[in-house]
């Protein structure tokens, strides 16, 4: 498979080491599997791109720009809330990084995190792994006794040691990992060989090998065979899909910083959103409504204020439109900004992009394009009003007379004018038919 963050990093130059070929998108490729890298014990990084991170540059900007608060993403962790995790309690997380899907939505209310190493764990255990390895419930249960006073037992005080921060239930690899070194006696290599094949049993079927030694150790230090048994098949429930532990951090970071956007200001994270799109489980309809519902006014597009993304404008939040369902939060919201859609949201604007300005585009259009009434065309373009994009065909040929365009230019959603068929004019709302306005 291709991996667009893939990095292969040799000693020497890399085409006199490995075989490199072409894509069809212009990019390089390594003609080799990660598999076969791994036997030839050259080095593979993966570096993973994430939507969100786009989200939070652009939301970051928008909070500096519009609320004068310049954070970064390290500085979120200062700032821990209880209203963002009461927030996250009530699964109100559309939008959210990670735990937006169904799943989490239902899982949030009976995890109730309430510290950051909480999210950990909810990032880490709403997966296929831990979920057919039996790990939830349990968690769960223990979570609860904690909570009512109730001691969590454990086999042995040197598993404690290895499970006490996920109270019982292994549910990171580095934790495999760790059972098997101090509970099965297992070597380090040995160790991460499991985990390999772990990875990747269902193609090659190498765990069986590992199932007996495992087993055996656990029974050599006196552990049970019920527990042994137990043990190895949550482990081996989880290995192909367990998040190492500092990935489950890094993404807790991301639902941390996304869900504290959220919760303060949902017109800087509406808009973010939007102009990080496609990304996600939900439609931008579904975005704007949920901005809707926390106060936010999202005002439509508009071909005098609106740019190519959604920006922020002066008034536009009121606690009365905050949904009942929501009404936790209208002191806590410190919006202030109303939310502007921009073209790249329109269907007919995103087939193109363009980069010459409505004035321009008005003065390239030939003589004849103009409606019947010239005098009240040329007193509303000294006025400042804007004409429309001219069509791809008067574009063209502006184009051959002043040279090459940087960039093809597209016309906006409108009607057609009845005086030059190819025009795009603005429809009038008064006499629902296509004239200068």
């Amino acid at each position: 498979s291709q991996h667009v963050g893939g990095f292969v990093i040799t000693r020497d130059r890399l085409d006199e080491v490995v075989p490199i070929m072409n894509t069809a998108d212009g990019r390089y490729m390594v003609e080799w599997n990660k598999d076969d890298l791994d036997t030839l014990k050259i080095l593979k990084i993966d570096v993973l791109a994430l939507g969100m991170l786009t989200c939070l540059a652009k939301a970051l900007t928008l909070l500096a720009d519009h609320y004068e608060r310049p954070m970064t993403l390290a500085s979120f962790l200062d700032d821990e809330r209880p209203e963002v995790y009461d927030m996250i309690c009530r699964a109100d997380t559309l939008g959210v990084f990670q735990i937006e899907s169904r799943a989490q939505m239902s899982m949030l209310p009976r995890l109730r995190p309430q510290v950051f190493y909480d999210l950990v764990i909810e990032v880490a255990i709403v997966r296929p792994g831990p979920i057919q390895g039996n790990m939830v419930h349990p968690y769960l249960k223990n979570r609860k006794d904690r909570e009512a006073g109730r001691e969590i037992t454990y086999p042995k005080p040197e598993l404690e040691a290895v499970l006490k921060r996920t109270l019982g239930v292994p549910l990171f690899q580095e934790q495999a990992m760790q059972i098997a070194i101090t509970a099965a006696g297992f070597k380090p290599a040995e160790a991460d060989q499991l985990r390999r094949a772990m990875a990747t049993f269902r193609r090659t079927g190498q765990v069986a090998n590992f199932r007996q030694r495992f087993i055996d150790g656990m029974l050599q230090r006196d552990y049970t065979l019920e527990f042994a048994e137990r043990c190895f098949s949550q482990i081996e429930g989880f290995g192909e899909y367990g998040f190492p532990e500092s990935h489950a951090a890094s993404f807790a970071l991301l639902v941390y910083a996304s869900a504290w956007m959220k919760t303060f200001y949902p017109d800087v994270f509406c808009a973010a959103l939007l102009n990080s799109q496609p990304m996600g489980f939900y439609a931008p309809a579904q975005l704007v409504r949920d901005a809707r519902e926390h106060g936010v006014e999202v005002r439509p597009v508009d071909v005098n204020a609106s740019s190519w993304n959604s920006i922020l404008e002066a008034g536009g939040f009121d606690v009365r439109r905050v949904a009942p369902r929501h009404a936790s939060m209208r002191r806590v919201i410190l919006s202030t900004k109303a939310v502007r859609l921009g073209f790249g949201r329109s269907r007919a604007c995103r087939r193109r992009t363009w980069t010459c300005s409505w004035r321009a585009a008005a003065a390239a259009m030939p003589r004849s394009a103009t409606c019947g009434n010239a005098r009240a065309c040329r007193a509303r373009r000294s006025s400042g009003w804007r004409m429309p994009m001219p069509s791809p065909r008067w574009a063209s040929a502006a184009a051959r007379r002043s040279g090459p365009p940087r960039r093809s230019i597209s016309r906006p959603p409108s009607s057609t004018c009845h005086s030059s068929p190819g025009l795009r004019m603005p429809t009038c709302r008064s006499r629902r038919r296509s004239r200068c306005r």
